[in-house]
């Protein structure tokens, strides 16, 4: 009988998924003690002005050459491991500096629930808090549905302690998960970001309308800003704006970017912001 690596080494597309999956792995964990890990910044726009109302930090990974690696190669990929909390720990740290730097900023980063009880992670949110008094009230933390879903005790707990202290929570591609309306009742987001697949081809999409439709209904029953994520031209944003979404994000509004002209410019005087994103 044949073993395992025995069909592993006769199988080329195997052994090749296995040697990039070993390449990817190699080229993160490089990356971070190099500290070759940095944030892209993306509007996310008021769907009635166009203005921008807060950015999302967008964390990258480069590599030796300072070529960003694909997002969708490595994140999927390191999620569930060390490497997707340390991940999670440079990107907490730079968008909490950026925030220190830029008084005037709302910004948004991505979290995973697993890095609730990763002490890095909670040593890092907890000192940059600290260092600023202003910082907590203009942080958003994003957690996708899916890794809501995962651990929502914890996150229900975290979210509770922190709220307190001003922080802004939302819950990023909703629709793409498991979660049911009593678990959001439960959860008391502050935003709901729509999951791009509903929003791809909404401006003529008829079962794409009507799922929109229901989800901002949703959002306004439970007191959350709604954002629709993936807006690619001016037909799907002047939809979603006649739809009622408060906030739009998308290429059409402006990609990722590791240095926008805004962070080149004199920071502004800080002022009080309130929970929503609209600041």
């Amino acid at each position: 009988m044949a073993r395992d690596d025995d069909y592993g080494a006769s199988d080329p597309l195997a052994h090749a998924i296995a040697e990039r999956d070993r390449d990817i792995l190699s080229t993160v964990e490089r990356s971070l003690k190099r500290g070759d890990v940095r944030l892209a910044f993306q509007p996310v726009v008021g769907a009635a002005d166009g203005r921008p109302a807060f950015h999302e930090g967008l964390v990258r990974v480069l590599d030796e050459t300072g070529r960003i690696l694909p997002a969708a190669q490595v994140f999927p990929f390191v999620e569930t491991m060390g490497l997707g909390r340390e991940l999670d720990v440079a990107a907490l740290r730079q968008g909490l500096d950026t925030l220190a730097a830029r008084p005037a900023l709302r910004l948004s980063i991505n979290m995973s629930a697993r890095s609730i009880g990763y002490a890095r992670w909670a040593r890092t949110l907890r000192r940059g808090l600290a260092r600023d008094e202003t910082v907590g009230e203009r942080l958003i933390l994003e957690i996708s549905e899916a890794s809501a879903m995962l651990l929502p005790d914890l996150v229900r707990a975290f979210m509770a302690e922190h709220q307190d202290k001003g922080l802004t929570f939302a819950l990023d591609e909703f629709g793409a998960g498991q979660t049911c309306f009593r678990q959001l009742r439960d959860f008391y987001f502050d935003i709901v970001k729509v999951d791009p697949g509903f929003v791809s081809g909404c401006a003529t999409d008829p079962d794409n309308q009507c799922i929109l439709g229901a989800l901002v209904t949703i959002g306004r029953q439970f007191d959350m800003f709604t954002v629709a994520v993936g807006v690619e031209n001016a037909a799907e944003a002047r939809f979603l704006a006649e739809a009622g979404f408060d906030c739009l994000q998308g290429f059409h509004f402006g990609a990722p970017q590791l240095r926008p002209s805004w962070l080149e410019e004199r920071p502004q005087a800080p002022r009080r912001q309130r929970r929503g994103p609209r600041g």
